[in-house]
């Protein structure tokens, strides 16, 4: 039996999306890829990493953050203005938002179902549509 060295299927990852490995991002990448498909903001990331003892700056983990998302390893959901989480789950979905608790939750594909788009600007073209669903506790 072979044994696989812990950040084997990290640093493959990283290196496939043409990103260098530094300590730092390989840190980081377990954080947010090994534990299944999740949404996360910048800070609950960098409370993360303090709490595994991983010395990183609040001003690294968004750089980070942007680089993945650049990088096609994250979506990022913008749910309100200055508010952000970045999803690990980068295949078509959409998400619902329960307002007053900050969770996001998937939503299938193709459970969402839309009829019509505007057409784009000239030189322009639809890349992605994301659907947010924002719920409220009914009590």
């Amino acid at each position: 039996m072979e044994m696989k060295r812990p950040f084997t299927s990290i640093l493959a990852k990283l290196k496939e999306a043409g990103l260098r490995p530094t300590r730092q991002r390989l840190s980081l990448a377990k954080l947010l890829f090994e534990g299944g498909d999740r949404h996360i903001s910048a800070e609950d990331l960098h409370a993360e990493a303090v709490a595994n003892r991983i010395q990183v700056s609040l001003a690294t983990i968004y750089n980070t953050l942007h680089q993945f998302t650049a990088a096609g390893l994250l979506r990022e959901v913008v749910v309100e203005p200055g508010r952000s989480y970045f999803d690990n789950n980068i295949t078509p979905h959409h998400h619902f938002f329960v307002e007053g608790e900050g969770k996001l939750m998937d939503i299938p594909a193709a459970q969402v179902a839309l009829s019509q788009l505007p057409e784009p600007p000239a030189g322009m073209k639809v890349a992605r549509v994301d659907v947010i669903v924002r719920l409220a506790n009914d009590n």
